[in-house]
Order: structure tokens, then sequence, then C-alpha cells
């Protein structure tokens, strides 16, 4: 279960935990409440049947009070034949018909609760009743409550996850420039005895190959360093860049990988950062390889369209299981046994920042493959 669960899921179950406490407490308080006011409605009850039945004046007169003293809880009093008699902290003069209106409310009183009945021998009144607007309140405050904890907890998730992501940034950057930084050293060296192994032997094969793999290392040191900047980027044939990236990559690849290019329209002309999208399609045909085990098939697909234009690249190696998918641009995740798992975070970086597209997985299923889309505009 550690898989599914994160701090996000922690600060999610703490917040429930504490808008159901609040819940239960509020709705016992509630409880409280409701009892302490049928109390009181008893007690007005009681009081208007010592005001019709009895013939003792300070007995009257204290009855009166107990009813006058009620100045919450809204009250309705019917006979025997269910007329209404009389009301109390019931409002209805802003009602276009105040009969009709206080109707509507008797029968919301008599959902709400039983009458109490005031007997005094030669007839009945009942007594309905509601909440008081203190009652009310307190039964809709947790919900409220609910409402504003969750706003609050949006609020801060988004805030941590920004917060996160500007830090993840900063330090994938700075990863990048220190690495082309450290790789023009080195390189200057390796140029030099180039070309000393060429005023030797200008014919030489080795140092043919030896200069391919040189400008390859600059092109990769120059990826780098471009990570932190926003680049340039200038319109080429995305057909014609794909072919010299499936070319590069087929004669690095194993003799049982085949890669293929599929695409219906010749000339798709994209911006696009030339080293950077080389990046990306390397990255992710590189990923493809070591999904394969030495053998397989990966297809390289180009779908034109007016607005976009679709880049899938699909294999038939090992596949992601569906729990990984959601983590697979997450700088430092990685299945491999080696690697730091920032190819595809990068790779999602410069597809989205500098190229204002999209990347994802499209479809993968554990033992069939792994298709990843980029989506480029036009």
């Amino acid at each position: 279960m550690r898989q599914y669960l994160n701090w996000k899921t922690y600060l999610s179950i703490m917040a429930l935990l504490i808008v159901g406490a609040s819940l239960y407490y509020t709705n016992q308080l509630a409880g409280k409440l409701a009892d302490e006011e049928r109390k009181k409605v008893q007690d007005v009850a009681n009081a208007i049947k010592k005001v019709i039945i009895s013939n003792n004046p300070q007995e009257t007169d204290f009855a009166y009070k107990i009813i006058e003293q009620n100045t919450t809880i809204p009250l309705i009093i019917t006979d025997e034949h269910n007329e209404i008699i009389s009301s109390k902290n019931i409002d209805s003069t802003n009602s276009l018909n105040p009969k009709t209106a206080m109707h509507d409310k008797l029968s919301e009183f008599k959902r709400i609760h039983a009458p109490i009945v005031a007997d005094y021998g030669t007839g009945k009144q009942y007594v309905y009743y509601g909440e008081s607007y203190l009652l009310t309140q307190l039964r809709y405050f947790p919900y409220v409550q609910l409402a504003i904890i969750f706003l609050f907890l949006i609020v801060v998730l988004i805030t941590l996850s920004t917060a996160h992501r500007s830090l993840q940034n900063q330090v994938w950057v700075g990863l990048s420039k220190e690495t082309a930084h450290q790789l023009g050293t080195p390189l200057s060296s390796i140029e030099a005895w180039l070309e000393l192994l060429r005023e030797e032997n200008p014919d030489s094969e080795a140092a043919m190959e030896m200069q391919k793999d040189l400008d390859r290392l600059k092109l990769v040191a120059d990826r780098f360093s471009k990570v932190g900047s926003a680049p340039q980027l200038v319109e080429e044939n995305l057909v014609t860049k794909l072919e010299g990236i499936v070319d590069y990559m087929q004669r690095r690849a194993p003799q049982k990988v085949t890669i293929s290019l599929h695409f219906t329209d010749r000339d798709i002309p994209v911006n696009i950062s030339g080293p950077l999208f080389d990046w990306v399609m390397e990255n992710l045909i590189r990923n493809a390889l070591d999904a394969m085990a030495g053998k397989g098939t990966i297809d390289i697909t180009v779908t034109n369209s007016p607005q976009q234009v679709w880049v899938d690249v699909q294999d038939n190696g090992k596949g992601i299981p569906g729990y990984q998918v959601k983590k697979v641009f997450t700088p430092g995740f990685t299945t491999k046994k080696r690697g730091w798992g920032l190819g595809l975070s990068l790779s999602r970086r410069i597809i989205e920042k500098y190229h204002h597209g999209s990347i994802f997985v499209k479809h993968s299923e554990v033992g069939k493959g792994t298709t990843f889309r980029i989506i480029l505009r036009r």
C-alpha cells in the first residue's frame, strides 16, 4: 500500500479525521440542544394549559411570562381540528399569502417533530415547533467547517506542489549547467589530441569515427547548457529531423532491433529547438531499447493535423505497470539498476516549457510494450 500513499494522502486523511470528530461532537451538542428546546416547548404547552384552566391570577401571569420568554423557538398552536390558533417567532408578513405561508410552515414542523399536546379537560391544543436559529446554525456548522478545511487543504497542496516543483526545477537546471561546464574541459582536451592524431595520420578511419563521437559529445554538452535557459525555436521539417535521429540510433542499436519511421506527409514544418528535441527523441528511443532486452521493434509514427503534430514512439518491450505510469516523469524515478531518473523529467520540461506542447504515456501494458506520445503545435 505504500506505493499509493504519500504526504498528500496522509494530510487528506488527517483533515477527514478532524472533520469527522467535529461532526460527531457537533451532532452531540445539537442533540442536547434539541432536547432542551423540546423541554422549553413542553413548558410552553403547560403554560397554555394553565392560562386556559386556571382561575388564579398569579398562576396565569406566571404562565404568560413563560410563554413570552420563548423568543427563539418558532411555534404554531392548533386546535383539535388542525386549525391554527396562534403562532410565535414566525414572520410571515413578507409573504404574498401569509395564511398559505403559515400552513406551509405548519407542514414543515409536523415533519420535524411530533406535537406536544396541551390537554385541558374539555379540549386539546397541539403545539407544533421547529428549530431555533442557533440550533440550525449548529447543525450546518460541520459542513461549513468541512468546506473551509477542504478549501484550505487545496490551497496548501497547490502551494506546496508549486514550491516543490520550483525547487526541483532549480536543482535540475543547476545540475544540467554544472554537467555542461564539467564536460567542457575534457572535450577541449580530446579535440586537441584528435588534431595531433590527424597530423600523424590524416586518413585515419579511427580519427574520423572519433570526430563523430566528439561532435556528439559537444552536442550533448550543448543540450545540457540549454536546459536552464529559453532556447531559440527554429522552423524545421519534422520528418527530416526524425529521419536523422532514427538513422543515428539504428546504427547504435542491437542488430535484432528495428527502428521504423512512419508518416503520411513528407513536409511537416514545426518550430523546435533541434538539439533539445533530438535529446527527447533519443531518450525515448533509448528507454525503449532498454525495455526490449536486445530484440524487438520501435515504431515512430507522425500524425499531421492543421493545428497539431503527434509523434508516437511505440515499442514491444516489457511495458510499465499501471501504478508506475503516473510516476515515470517524476524526477529521480527509475526502474533501471543504474541511472538518476532524470531523462523523462527533463524531456517533459523540454516539450512542455520550451516547446509549449505535451508528452505523456499514451498506452502501456506489461509484457506487450509502451507508447509515448508527443504533441507539438504547428
